[in-house]
């Protein structure tokens, strides 16, 4: 199986295809510039670089957050129009645990977390030892000081890897108190590869859908709906 993954949640765009476990190829970039000028750019170059026909393509993945509301739904209704496009299956994976796929092999907790600003991050748990991939908690938006608060009293006998782009941010907060570490930075970020490898999961396992019922994932309200909410709904 051939899978055609996207990746817009954040500030990095990427695009890759993934086969089996190969990743044939895959495109980054990390430069400020909207998703709404490079990502389908990108999918087109990389397509024509790596001599790949999207008439090939078995199926869609795409990362639908949590993340930026604006670059998911760049990503989100990419991918589904070239899945409507192809008559092919169209597969969400979660950000967060993308980010934890990229360092599969290690041996480690591993914390995804993604800058979600005032002081929080979107974040989920998993446990990457001995070759295992399990979630240990769903995605959410939680405050930092929650968050090591928790990791404290979770007194894991293994130590906590950081990845994502909220990585930094907590890891400047957390290593004075927890045994911490943070991913290097070629596999902090998110990656289009890692979301290929997650999308070919599911499709395996039948976890996918009509292009129409994948959504982006928020987790919280759009700054504008927390200031109507804040001022009780006025116009």
């Amino acid at each position: 199986m051939k899978i055609l993954a996207l990746e817009s949640s954040a500030l990095t765009a990427s695009c890759a295809i993934c086969e089996e476990n190969l990743v044939v190829c895959e495109s980054s970039i990390t430069a400020g510039l909207t998703h709404s000028q490079t990502l389908m750019v990108m999918v087109e170059n990389m397509l024509n670089n790596a001599k790949q026909r999207l008439e090939d393509i078995d199926a869609i993945a795409v990362s639908v957050g949590p993340g930026s509301f604006t670059g998911l739904r760049i990503g989100v209704s990419s991918a589904k129009g070239m899945a409507k496009a192809l008559n092919c299956p169209c597969i969400g994976v979660s950000t967060l645990w993308a980010l934890a796929r990229n360092l599969e092999g290690m041996e480690a907790i591993v914390c995804s977390v993604m800058d979600a600003r005032r002081e929080q991050v979107y974040n989920a748990l998993f446990d990457m030892r001995k070759g295992k991939k399990s979630r240990l908690c769903e995605d959410r938006a939680i405050s930092i000081d929650e968050l090591i608060e928790q990791l404290r009293l979770m007194k894991y006998d293994m130590p906590i890897v950081l990845v994502g782009d909220g990585a930094e941010l907590c890891y400047d907060k957390m290593k004075q108190v927890l045994d911490v570490r943070i991913a290097p930075p070629q596999l902090r970020l998110q990656r289009a590869a890692s979301v290929g490898l997650c999308g070919l999961e599911k499709l395996k396992s039948g976890e996918f859908c009509l292009e129409s019922e994948v959504i982006p994932t928020y987790l919280r309200l759009s700054q504008a709906e927390r200031i109507r909410k804040e001022l009780g709904g006025k116009q």
